[in-house]
């Protein structure tokens, strides 16, 4: 009979512990509508900047509609941080697909170029704010020890979806330039619906009324902590390459410098993608495991070594290799620098800004990176257009060296356990966040509050 209980109590703590170790069914949902809105995003890229030269506009002005979004992006992030401090990640999400829905619905319908520059506009307010209400989300609803893969999969379901849009975007082109906006302006909504109905009452109270909520993490208070300035320095380095520098330089030096026709630079998109993928919910793993460091220190180096040779290479299968081997790097930093940020913020406090300020620094890279960039490629070359690239990832990488690991001890994670509480391995003591940890006077609970 002993042994019956004991075979009992032994299948219930395997059953609590398997429960421990499976994402909370609100992490998928997230997951998926970030692959809606991903194809979604997708569908129009390759239509946007036909559809603007549609209107008798020249190619610069084509290109301002493509940097108005990332700009408006940029410029409403602090006040999306806030609005999600407030009133809650559920509430400012909804809002803001809602406005990317309306804005991307009228852009079909813009009569002149003025207008297609104002919707999409608004359209990049509402693509801020439900950005950083999702990381948000994602920070809080994910359990501690699963963050690395919780965040692996969200930016999996990105991924996916902006490689399955333009392909069917193309399609849709053939019918017409204003058909993607419509199909997109669809996929909002319904990712609005999943995540409305889905969602509804699993998120705790909006940030004003949830009674165990600590006071909200700042952004002045998370750049006290070494780790949050490292993830500021990656997030930036990853916006300049990946969302930049890859994108606006990639396809010219496949056309001008290596000779070859157009289709190869898609191809050569892909490959970084290919290898993106490849990396992306194995980092997350092994950063839910090991820490946080060591994932984000091997990608930074890959993609530092990876950037800059891009530039040198003289032949097509070589710069093919060198793209997969910058994605797999990128593709190992992404997770466990999301989840080092959501140890610095904590499981109670919501941290809208300290989101914001993540998200703008990748913003501000994509802004800059480019200019700089192709400025040097002008100017000296493309080589060193890419080697300027690498040194960006270098910097960012030193920066990593000097911040501690956050990752929080199984022993503070685990409800199944009830064991005294000690520190992790390198990670945070049990019960506190790594803001505690790092510099116990500037703990959320002694933050001042976002309001």
């Amino acid at each position: 009979m002993g042994d019956g209980s004991g075979s009992q109590a032994a299948g219930a703590g395997a059953g609590v512990a398997d429960r421990s170790e499976r994402l909370p069914r609100e992490i998928w949902v997230l997951v998926a509508a970030a692959f809606i809105i991903a194809i979604g995003y997708g569908l129009v890229a390759p239509a946007l900047p036909a559809f603007a030269r549609s209107f008798d506009v020249g190619v610069t002005a084509a290109s301002v509609v493509v940097s108005l979004f990332a700009l408006f992006r940029l410029g409403f992030a602090p006040a999306s941080g806030r609005l999600v401090g407030r009133f809650g990640e559920l509430r400012i999400f909804v809002i803001g697909l809602s406005l990317s829905a309306l804005s991307t619905g009228a852009t079909a319908f813009a009569a002149n170029y003025w207008q297609l520059l104002i919707f999409r506009g608004v359209g990049g307010i509402g693509s801020t704010m439900f950005t950083v209400s999702a990381i948000s989300l994602l920070v809080r609803l994910a359990p501690p020890h699963l963050r690395g893969r919780a965040s692996g999969m969200w930016a999996t379901g990105f991924l996916l979806g902006n490689i399955a849009g333009p392909l069917l975007g193309g399609l849709l082109i053939a019918v017409s330039l204003r058909a993607p906006f419509l199909v997109y302006a669809a996929a909002l909504v319904v990712a609005l619906v999943l995540t409305g109905l889905l969602l509804r009452g699993r998120t705790g109270p909006a940030g004003a009324s949830d009674p165990e909520a600590v006071p909200a993490a700042t952004f002045r208070g998370a750049l006290a902590h070494p780790t949050y300035r490292a993830a500021l320095a990656a997030s930036f380095a990853n916006g300049w390459a990946v969302f930049g520098v890859r994108i606006a330089l990639v396809p010219l030096f496949v056309v001008e410098a290596l000779r070859q026709q157009e289709s190869w630079a898609g191809y050569a998109l892909a490959v970084f993608a290919a290898g993106n993928a490849a990396t992306l919910l194995a980092a997350g793993r092994f950063a839910d495991r090991r820490g946080r460091r060591p994932p984000v220190l091997a990608g930074l180096a890959i993609s530092a070594v990876g950037m800059g040779w891009l530039g040198f290479t003289e032949s097509l299968p070589i710069f093919l290799a060198v793209s997969l081997l910058t994605g797999i790097g990128s593709g190992l930093v992404n997770p466990p620098m999301t989840a080092a940020v959501a140890d610095v913020i904590g499981s109670k406090a919501r941290g809208g800004t300290v989101l914001a300020g993540f998200q703008m620094a990748a913003d501000l890279g994509a802004i800059i990176g480019p200019v700089l960039a192709g400025a040097v490629a002008e100017l000296s070359g493309f080589g060193a257009a890419f080697a300027l690239t690498g040194v960006v990832s270098a910097l960012a990488l030193v920066f990593w060296l000097r911040a501690p690991e956050t990752l929080p001890s199984r022993a503070a994670t685990s409800s199944a356990e009830d064991v005294p509480p000690r520190p992790g391995p390198g990670g945070a003591a049990p019960g506190t966040t790594a803001l505690e940890e790092a510099a116990p006077g500037t703990s959320p609970q002694s933050l001042p509050s976002t309001g």
